[in-house]
Parts: structure tokens; sequence; C-alpha cells
């Protein structure tokens, strides 16, 4: 939104008004039967090829939210095309959304989510939406206005990362003085132990090291391992991969930050610990289904060998 008047007319989309006038139309859909009310009613058709911006919210019939694009960086949009056959009840109410609607409806899960609605919501269940759509743009203006969101949505997340490495370095240090770690850091927040020394020229920047790791939570669960001993310690042994160091052109971007900064500090031959703060490991996205968001995670690492 670019003011202040156009954050107040999307609220207003999605969440209509206070005192519903008696001149509120509703429609049904041809498909899925799906009744739906027009809290404010649009008149701008979005031309072929431009894209249609709205805000969305979902909600269960006790009006815990399911899904809001308020809480998203981006908002919801479509582009807009005549071409387009609806399939079901939803496809007729979002293809025919004009700028300046603000629709409420309500039907069950398996018409609202196709049977794809989230745990433990049942087909049968009563959900809630509320749709407003607000604005029109080209496809240089869409794109324009994507990178302006993005820029800034990068922003936020520096400076959330920021107070994370404060935070975070306080949970890591009070880790160590349980373990008996003597740690060093980074200027960028980097906790690290040598705990041997390697041989040879300091490492650059571009130069690959093989490198055996094993990646923990901060509770000890291990994620990942080159080491198979460790794997069938820990029940991850897996018959189908490889065990064998990681090739890791160090200091180009290729690994995590953390990584990236505290292989440079390494030789061949060099054992270490790194203790990373999440925003030097996987941030706010986390890795998959055994690392969480705003994870510190544990490495040991030890270089095989050195290529230049």
């Amino acid at each position: 939104m670019k003011n202040y008047k156009s954050l107040v007319a999307l609220l207003t989309l999605l969440t209509g008004v206070s005192t519903l006038s008696s001149c509120q139309k509703s429609k049904v859909t041809e498909k899925d039967g799906i009744e739906y009310t027009y809290i404010k009613e649009g008149s701008e058709k979005a031309p072929n090829g431009d894209f249609l911006l709205y805000n969305l919210e979902i909600t269960t019939a006790s009006d815990s939210v399911i899904y809001s694009t308020l809480t998203q960086p981006f908002p919801g949009y479509l582009m807009a095309n005549d071409s387009i056959s609806p399939q079901n009840g939803m496809d007729e109410i979002f293809l025919s959304l004009k700028k300046g609607d603000s629709i409420n409806f309500q039907a069950t899960a398996k018409i609202i989510f196709s049977g794809n609605q989230p745990a433990p919501i049942k087909d049968e269940d009563i959900i809630k939406v509320k749709l407003g759509a607000y604005d029109i743009k080209t496809q240089d203006e869409m794109q324009a206005f994507y990178e302006e969101v993005m820029m800034k949505e990068q922003e936020k997340s520096a400076e959330r990362a920021k107070t994370l490495i404060v935070e975070e370095a306080k949970t890591i240090e009070a880790y160590a003085t349980e373990k008996g770690l003597n740690l060093q850091k980074t200027e960028n927040g980097l906790y690290y132990v040598i705990e041997k020394e390697g041989t040879g020229e300091a490492t650059a920047p571009g130069t690959t090291l093989y490198v055996n790791y094993a990646g923990y939570l901060l509770d000890g669960t291990l994620f990942d391992t080159s080491w198979p001993e460790i794997a069938k310690a820990n029940n991850m042994f897996n018959e189908g991969r490889p065990y064998e160091p990681l090739p890791v052109n160090v200091g180009m971007g290729q690994v995590i930050p953390g990584w990236d900064e505290g292989l440079l500090l390494l030789k061949k031959g060099s054992k270490a610990k790194f203790l990373i703060p999440s925003p030097l490991a996987y941030g706010e996205n986390g890795a998959g289904s055994m690392i969480p968001a705003n994870s510190i995670l544990i490495f040991d690492v030890e270089v095989t060998d050195v290529q230049k």
C-alpha cells in the first residue's frame, strides 16, 4: 500500500462494514451452489493480461483464522483471462472478481478446499471466507510492485536477524558454559572452537575443502552427517547415500553463511565445532522437517583435503 488511504480501503474491503445496508446483493454459483454476498460491489474489470490484487481471509465457523493474506508479505493476485472456464464454485467467484468487490461467503471445507483442507478440518466443517479485490496492475506495474515488496521484506528480515543474533548469542554462551566449551566468536556472530589445528596455508575464498561433518540441533538431535558410524549410532544410516567428505567451494555462497565463514578459519586436517545462530544458518525458513525455523545449529567438522 502506497499510502494511508489505500490501507484503510484495503482493510475495509477485507473486514466489511459494521452496518450492512439493505441493498446488499447475493448470488449463487452455478457449480457447487455457493451463496455469496457483496458487502460492496466494484465496477472495474481487469483487462486480459493485467493482474487483479486481492486480500483473502479464511476462517473456521468459530472465526479461527486458517489463512490470511494480511499476514503475508504479498497479497493474493490473479491474471485476468476471459478464456479460462471455471471448474468449480470457487473458480466462478474468483474469475468474476472486479476491483472494489468485497465478498463474504461460507461453504463446507470440501467445497472451499476441493477436499485438500489442512488437518484436522473435516470435509463437512463449515468454512467462512472474506474476499476483497482492491487494485489492478499491468505486468510491468506488477513486477515493480513485487520488487518493492520483496525489498521491504528483505529489510525487515535483516532487522529481525540482527535482533536474533543478539538474543541467540546468550543461548549459545549459556550452552557453552554448561558444556565447558571455550568458544571464540567472529564479528558476524559465529561461535567456534578449533579442536585441532590443520597444516598448510590459510584458506582463501574459492578454495575447495573436503569436509566431514555432523550437524545437530541445540538439544542434541542429529539431522545430518557424512560419517557412517554417527549415522548408525543415531539410527539414521541410509544404505542408498554415500558417506564421504563434502566438497565445498568456500566463501562463494554455496553453503550457509556460518559454514562459509567458519571453513575459512580451517586448513587441511583441521577439526572444529561451529555453533551457528539461526540467521547464519537456515534462518526463518528452516530446512525440511528436521530443522525448524530459527534453529541454532551445532556442527562438528573435519577438513580431510584441500584443493586450490
